[in-house]
């Protein structure tokens, strides 16, 4: 190829005005492409294919065999430290609600721990890799598909979901997605409903006089029949006593409809 350079050509008398230098035509010369692909000769692909190794079948297949043992690689102290910290919540709370944790400022943070402390309600940070392995060989096994973002978990040594949730109501960066409460497995809903049941003193209360009741009414059918025939006995004894010394007789007292 021909590339156009322009030089100038050294002049010993001075250049006029509106001169311009001489082209010059230089020849870069460039190594020509001689090697092309070319396709391979037929028979040297078949005897390519007729050398190609080909590796020997095993005697026994490989299903066949008994498996091998896997090499499990140890935890260090660390990652065993945390696991057992985990095993120790699930164990000592009655109540694990496990929440989505979306970032939000520091201060508000701070501010729902302290609110929630004041219920005895603690903030746990928890990761995946940690928290996963604990459930998957435990009973709650079925919480294991609550963790797969950044969560929290929210634990308490009593069964406080009403005041949990009142809490939660104002920090819209943290959702709650379900929780344990007395080794029962809840979701949300069931989380809600579990917070409008009334307490248990007040339930035991409510079934204490819901049982008092039917043996108290059964008494009373009971002895209505009894206290009825007495009544009429003793107005019968008061007339024969009143017909032997003849003054008159005293009238009978009233019966209610109900002993009729």
């Amino acid at each position: 190829a021909t590339v156009p350079v322009l030089s100038a050509a050294p002049c010993p008398l001075p250049l006029p005005a509106g001169w311009l230098p001489a082209l010059r035509l230089v020849r870069r010369g460039s190594k020509a492409v001689t090697r092309h692909w070319k396709a391979m000769h037929f028979q040297r692909q078949k005897l390519m294919a007729v050398t190609e190794y080909l590796a020997p079948r095993p005697a026994v297949p490989p299903r066949c065999l008994p498996p091998g043992k896997e090499t499990r690689q140890e935890d260090n102290g660390y990652v065993q430290l945390l696991r057992r910290q985990v095993e120790e919540v699930f164990r000592d709370n009655r109540m694990i609600a496990v929440c989505q944790y979306n970032s939000m400022p520091g201060e508000d943070m701070v501010m729902m721990r302290h609110y929630l402390r004041k219920h005895n309600i603690e903030v746990k940070f928890v990761l995946n890799e940690i928290v996963r392995p604990v459930l998957s060989q435990s009973k709650y096994k079925n919480l294991l598909p609550l963790f797969v973002a950044r969560n929290i978990l929210l634990v308490s040594r009593e069964a406080k979901a009403k005041e949990m949730l009142r809490v939660l109501k104002g920090v819209p960066q943290i959702n709650l997605l379900g929780a344990c409460i007395d080794d029962t497995i809840l979701s949300r809903q069931g989380v809600e409903n579990f917070a409008k049941l009334p307490s248990m003193e007040v339930a035991q209360g409510q079934a204490v006089g819901a049982l008092a009741l039917l043996p108290s009414q059964m008494s009373s059918l009971l002895q209505r029949g009894s206290a009825h025939l007495t009544a009429l006995l003793d107005q019968h004894i008061r007339r024969l006593r009143d017909g032997e010394t003849g003054s008159p007789a005293e009238p009978a007292p009233a019966q209610s409809s109900g002993a009729q």
